[in-house]
C-alpha cells in the first residue's frame, strides 16, 4: 500500500514498519518463522560425502552426530538420503577423521552374537525429523526411537525402546568413512560410565595415527557388557585391541535410556571434562533448545525479505553450510593435540584473565578457493570466527614451522596446492580484524612463499618440498608441466600452480606494504606478474610450458587437469584476479575480453555451468570438457570479471543465471552439483544471492565489494560492534523480480552511486544501498572507476 497524505517522518515510520513486517513474514500464510526453521538439512544429501551432512551439531562443533548409511570410504559415505539402512551412529564426521560409532539395539540372550556382528537397521524418512541441532529416527529392526542432539564437544542421545533387551553397541574397529579404525578400547569407570578411545589409522592425506577419546555416561546403571573379539565374552569391564565391539546392556525397568558422550582429541580425561562442562544435566530438550538457539543466532546475522519461500529456504541452507564444515579440535579448557612433530604432544592454547581459552583450535579442509567465498562472508558477518582461525593457524606455525593450508588431527595435510591461507590472513588484516599476532603471522606466511614452504609442496606432499616446483617459478617465471618425472604429491599441474602462486604473491605483497616491509612488497609484487609467462598469444589461452619453455603440444583448452589443478585452460585463463587490467591487455583489450568471456558463458549454459549436474543426461560432462565450471572453485569468480571489464550488466545477467541453474534447487538429489568443500559452495551461494563479491579476496587496502543483482527485496547484515563501527548494512532492491535482474540505478545512503562496487569502509560504518531494478540493462550504470 503506498504511503500518501502524511509527512516525511510519518512516511519514514511506515516504511520502517513495513520493512520489519517483511523481515518477519516468510510464508504465504503469514506465520513468522526464524532463520533456523528455514534450513533444509536434506539438501543434496543423496550425494553426501563423509563430512557433508549435518544434524545434531552446533556451529563449528567438534561433534557432528548423525546416522551413517554408508561407512566404506571418504566419498559416497556417511548419511546418504537414498539408502534405506542405518549402519551406525557416529560422533566425528570430519575432514579425514571419524570416530566413536555406536548403535542402540534391542536383543534377546540367544541373539547377542548376531546383533554384535550386524547392528544395522532399516529406517524410513517418514519416521524421521532433521533440523539444525537435532536428529530423530525410528530404527525399524529394533523398534527404537532414537533422538540426537549435541553441544560443542558432547553428543546427547535419547532412546525410547518398545522391545525388551535394551543395549547400546560401541564399535572399535573396521572402516568408518575416511578412516580405518585400527584399534580401540574401553574401561568401565563406574556403574554408569565408560571411558575409551578409537584410533584413526593413517591415510595418504593424514599420514599419522590419530586417536579420538570418549567418555560415555548413562542415566541408568550398566547391567552387563558383552565383548565381541574372537568370540563373545560376557561381564567384561575393560579391553583394548583390534576389531572389537561391545554390547552395553541395561534393565528394562524404563523404556527411555539416555547417554551423553564427550569426545576429545587429547585424552580420556579431556573427554570427561568436556561432557561434564558442557552438559552437566540430563535435560535433553534443553540441549536441543540451546543447539537450535546457537544456530539461529548465527543465521540471524543476515536478515532477508522478499523472494519466494523456496529461495529463502535455500539461502539459509547455504548459510548453514557455510558455517558448519570446519570444526573445533581443542577441548573446553583449551588443551589440544599437536601432531606436527614426530610424536603427538598435548598443548594448551593461551588463557585469558578469566582462565578461559582465548581461541579454539580447528581442523579444516583447504582454503583453496576461499578467497572468493569465506573471506567475504566470514570476515564481514562472522569476524570473530575469522580471527579465531588466524590465531589457530599461527599456533600450528609455532608448533610445526608452517602455517597450514588444511590441518587434520593436529597437523597439516598439505591438501591442494599453493599458500591458500595467505589471502585469508591478508584480507582479515585489511578489514581491521587484528586480534592476532601479525608479526608472527607475516613471518609464517612469508616462509610459505619461499623454498621449503607450503608453495614448494604439491598436494599431500608430507616429507619433501619438490612437487610444487617453486624454484622454477622463482627462477624461470613459471612452474613447468610436468614439474618432475617423479610424482611427489597430487596436483603437480604447473600452469595452474603458476597462476595460483602469482595471485597469492600479490596478496602477500599487500600485507608487506601495510606492514612497511618495502623490499618484500617489491619482491612479491614482481613475482605476481609471472602469470604473463603462460599466456600464449597464438592460442589466446594460458598454456602449460615444459622446463625448457616450450608450449605443451598438442594443446586442447578443454582438457581437464594436464597442467591445471582441477580445471582446464579455458577456465584458468581467467585466474588473474589481482591484475585483470593486465589480462585484458594481453587479450587485446576490454572489448575482446568481454566478448570471449560472454561466449564462454553462453557455451557453458548448455551444461548448466557445471561439469557435474543432475539435470544433465549423463550427469557428468564428458571428460569434464567445460568452458566454465561452477561445480568447483577455479572459475567461481568469472561472472564478476565483467564488472571490471566495463560491462557490469553482463555480471548482473550471468550471475542470476548461475544462481538459477546451480544454487537454487531444494531437494535431496540436487544442491551443489559437485564438491561443497566444507562451506565453500554454500558461502558462494550466499554472497551471489546477496549481490556482493570480492574479486581479489578482499586483500587490497579498504577492500572492494563488487555489486551485482540481489535476489531479495532486502538483505540486512548485522555488524559485530567488537570489530565494526556501524550497527547494520542494508541492501534494498526496488522493482525486483526474476525478469528484473538488471540494475537501473543505485543510491548509497541517499546519494547517487555510479560505480559497481562499494568499499569495506562504506559497508562497516553502516548504511543502506538502494538498487532500482529493471528488465533491460542500463549499459551506462556502473562504469565509474572511483
Amino acid at each position: 500500500m503506498p504511503v500518501t497524505g502524511c509527512g516525511p517522518k510519518l512516511a519514514a515510520f511506515f516504511r520502517l514498519l513495513t520493512g520489519a513486517l517483511l523481515s518477519c513474514l516468510v510464508s504465504v500464510s503469514g506465520l513468522c518463522q526464524q532463520p533456523v526453521d528455514l534450513v533444509y538439512p536434506h539438501l543434496d544429501a543423496a550425494n553426501s560425502r563423509w563430512f557433508y551432512f549435518s544434524s545434531a551439531s552446533v556451529p563449528f562443533g567438534m561433534i557432528n552426530l548423525f546416522p551413517d548409511n554408508n561407512i566404506s570410504g571418504e566419498w559416497h559415505s556417511g548419511y546418504r538420503y537414498n539408502e534405506d539402512t542405518i549402519r551406525c551412529i557416529s560422533h566425528i564426521h570430519e575432514w579425514q577423521l571419524a570416530g566413536v560409532a555406536v548403535m542402540p539395539v534391542a536383543f534377546h540372550d540367544g541373539d547377542v552374537l548376531s546383533v554384535l556382528r550386524n547392528m544395522s537397521s532399516a529406517f524410513s524418512h517418514d519416521r524421521e525429523q532433521v533440523s539444525p541441532g537435532y536428529h530423530q529416527v525410528v530404527l525399524d529392526r529394533f523398534g527404537i526411537n532414537a533422538e540426537l542432539s549435541a553441544s560443542t564437544r558432547a553428543g546427547f542421545h535419547r532412546y525410547t525402546y518398545t522391545q525388551s533387551g535394551q543395549g547400546v553397541i560401541f564399535d572399535f574397529g573396521g572402516q568408518l568413512g575416511p578412516s580405518m579404525i585400527a584399534s580401540g578400547g574401553f574401561s568401565k569407570t563406574n556403574a554408569n560410565e565408560l571411558r575409551g578411545y578409537v584410533t584413526n589409522a593413517p591415510t595418504f592425506r593424514r599420514p599419522k595415527d590419530t586417536p579420538v577419546y570418549f567418555t560415555a555416561i548413562f542415566n541408568r546403571p550398566i547391567k552387563n557388557i558383552y565383548l565381541l573379539a574372537n568370540g563373545v565374552v560376557t561381564n567384561v569391564e575393560q579391553w583394548s585391541g583390534e576389531q572389537g565391539r561391545i554390547l552395553v546392556t541395561f534393565d528394562d525397568a524404563e523404556p527411555m535410556l539416555m547417554m551423553k558422550v564427550g569426545v576429545s582429541f587429547t585424552d580420556e580425561e579431556g573427554a570427561s571434562r568436556n561432557v561434564n562442562a558442557e552438559i552437566p544435566h540430563w535435560n535433553f530438550d534443553e540441549v536441543r533448545h540451546q543447539a537450535r538457539k546457537r544456530w539461529n543466532e548465527m543465521l540471524s546475522r543476515i536478515g532477508i525479505a522478499g523472494g519466494t519461500r523456496e529461495q529463502q529456504r535455500r539461502f539459509y541452507t547455504d548459510l548453514w553450510h557455510a558455517i558448519q564444515g570446519r570444526r573445533i579440535i581443542s577441548d573446553f579448557d583449551g588443551r589440544y593435540s599437536d601432531h606436527t612433530g614426530t610424536t603427538r604432544v598435548v598443548r594448551q592454547t593461551p588463557i585469558d584473565d578469566d582462565g578461559r581459552p582465548k581461541f579454539n583450535m580447528y581442523n579444516s579442509d583447504a582454503f583453496w578457493g576461499a578467497q572468493w567465498t569465506l573471506n567475504t562472508l566470514w570476515q564481514l558477518v562472522y569476524p570473530e570466527v575469522a580471527e579465531e582461525f588466524c590465531n589457530s593457524f599461527i599456533e600450528y606455525y609455532k608448533n610445526g614451522g608452517l602455517i597450514p593450508r588444511g590441518p587434520s588431527g593436529g597437523a597439516d595435510t598439505f591438501v591442494m596446492t599453493g599458500a591458500s591461507s595467505t589471502p585469508f590472513f591478508v584480507s582479515a588484516w585489511q578489514k581491521g580484524i587484528r586480534g592476532f599476532d601479525v608479526a608472527t603471522a607475516y613471518e609464517g606466511l612469508k616462509k610459505n612463499h619461499l623454498p621449503g614452504g607450503a608453495m614448494a609442496k604439491a598436494g599431500y606432499e608430507h616429507h619433501s618440498a619438490k612437487g610444487g616446483g617453486l624454484e622454477h617459478y622463482i627462477g624461470k617465471g613459471w612452474v613447468p608441466y610436468p614439474v618432475r618425472q617423479k610424482e611427489y604429491g597430487f596436483h603437480q599441474d604447473g600452469a595452474g600452480m603458476t597462476l595460483e602462486y602469482a595471485y597469492q604473491d600479490w596478496t602477500l605483497a599487500q600485507l608487506s606494504k601495510a606492514l612497511n616491509h618495502d623490499a618484500d612488497h617489491e619482491y612479491f609484487l614482481k613475482r605476481s606478474q609471472h602469470y604473463r609467462s603462460l599466456y600464449n598469444p597464438q592460442t589466446g589461452f594460458m598454456q602449460p610450458k615444459d622446463s625448457a619453455g616450450q608450449w605443451k603440444k598438442p594443446f586442447d583448452p578443454l582438457l581437464y587437469d594436464n597442467g591445471f589443478v582441477e580445471g582446464n585452460a579455458a577456465q584458468f585463463t581467467w585466474f588473474v584476479p589481482h591484475d585483470l587490467d593486465g589480462l585484458f591487455t594481453l587479450m587485446g583489450g576490454r572489448d575482446s575480453a568481454i566478448n570471449r568471456l560472454n561466449e564462454q558463458f553462453e557455451r557453458s549454459s548448455t551444461h548448466g555451468f557445471c561439469s557435474e549436474h543432475p539435470g544433465l543426461a549423463n550427469k557428468v560432462v564428458d571428460e569434464k570438457r567445460t568452458w566454465l565450471n561452477y561445480s568447483n572453485q577455479p572459475s567461481m569468480h568469472a561472472s564478476f570479471i565483467f564488472n571490471h571489464a566495463g560491462a557490469p550488466w553482463l555480471t548482473q545477467y550471468w550471475t542470476r543465471e548461475v544462481v538459477d541453474h546451480v544454487y537454487s534447487a531444494l531437494s535431496p538429489s540436487e544442491g551443489y552439483s559437485g564438491d561443497e568443500d566444507q562451506g565453500l559452495m554454500g558461502a558462494l551461494g550466499v554472497i551471489l544471492k546477496m549481490g556482493i563479491f570480492q574479486m581479489t579476496g578482499g586483500c587490497e587496502p579498504d577492500p572492494r565489494y563488487d555489486i551485482c543483482s540481489p535476489i531479495f527485496d532486502s538483505i540486512t547484515i548485522k555488524l559485530d560492534p567488537r570489530y565494526y563501527p556501524g550497527k547494520s548494512f542494508r541492501i534494498e532492491t526496488r522493482n525486483n523480480s526474476h525478469a528484473n535482474r538488471y540494475i537501473r540505478s543505485a543510491r548509497l545512503n541517499g546519494k547517487s552511486l555510479s560505480r559497481a562496487f562499494l568499499r569495506h569502509s562504506e559497508i562497516v560504518t553502516g548504511g543502506t544501498l538502494v538498487i532500482q531494478m529493471s528488465d533491460s540493462p542500463n549499459k551506462r550504470w556502473g562504469l565509474a572507476r572511483e
